[in-house]
């Protein structure tokens, strides 16, 4: 598998996982409805390992431009591919999105809150504060970037060589337990989108698909799901650089 088509299907696995589970908690009529906060933070941790699961061997799994910002920024990830890895997530972020649509159709058309819809799409703020949302997804992302960096890979001595195990550097089962632990301590704010690709590709989705009393896609409010991200990740590159000099 190509990088590109990695980081496309792990962030389509992402998305569709991810979004599915809001859609199952928040659409009328599903086996899931009123679920809870809960049951969405944990299917978005699991959303999580199963993207990175799947193209952590090809690409390294980043599925999120945040996370290629900060590696790139850090030194370890090369600036000229940073083009190549956006497009794939944005596009594969769409595609999960649109995924979700077809599997759910059904409740789209007999949901009639718009704010839940559009919440099976995107986030958006509990409070409306551009200020203060902006700086949650910064402190959201930050945690996130921050143990990306410091992820370790178990690793065994054969030898005088060590041998990295698992599933790499970037770790499934850790990344996905701290996405879990930013939804429950830090979510409630925003809905922790830190992630550009899982925010803005799925709102153009929902801008453009034929959904019922779906009402507006909150295009005021989608700078925030990615600068904040972004500054977060620079902010993490920022103190990990300054952290570990080697």
């Amino acid at each position: 598998m190509s990088e590109f088509a990695a980081e496309f299907i792990g962030t389509m696995i992402l998305i569709l996982l991810g979004d599915g589970v809001v859609a199952n908690v928040c659409l009328k009529g599903t086996k899931g409805n009123t679920g809870g906060w809960i049951m969405i933070t944990v299917g978005w941790g699991l959303a999580v390992f199963t993207g990175v699961v799947i193209s952590n061997e090809f690409s390294g799994a980043h599925l999120n431009p945040a996370v290629t910002i900060a590696l790139a920024a850090a030194g370890k990830f090369a600036m000229a591919k940073i083009p190549l890895f956006l497009t794939a997530q944005f596009l594969g972020g769409a595609a999960g999105a649109l995924f979700v649509w077809l599997f759910y159709k059904d409740h789209y058309d007999v949901s009639t809150d718009s704010g839940a819809i559009l919440g099976t799409f995107c986030t958006g703020p509990a409070i409306r504060n551009p200020v203060r949302n902006l700086l949650c997804e910064v402190i959201g992302t930050f945690v996130l970037i921050m143990a990306v960096l410091y992820a370790a890979c178990p690793k065994f001595t054969s030898g005088t060589e060590q041998i990295k195990v698992g599933m790499g550097c970037l770790g499934a089962i850790p990344v996905a337990l701290v996405v879990i632990g930013i939804g429950l301590s830090l979510g409630g704010t925003t809905g922790y989108a830190i992630n550009p690709a899982r925010d803005l590709g799925p709102r153009l989705v929902h801008q453009f698909l034929p959904i019922a009393n779906k009402g507006s896609s909150d295009w005021a409010y989608s700078w925030i799901p990615v600068a904040g991200p972004v500054g977060g990740a620079l902010l993490a590159a920022l103190v990990y650089s300054f952290g570990s000099p080697t």
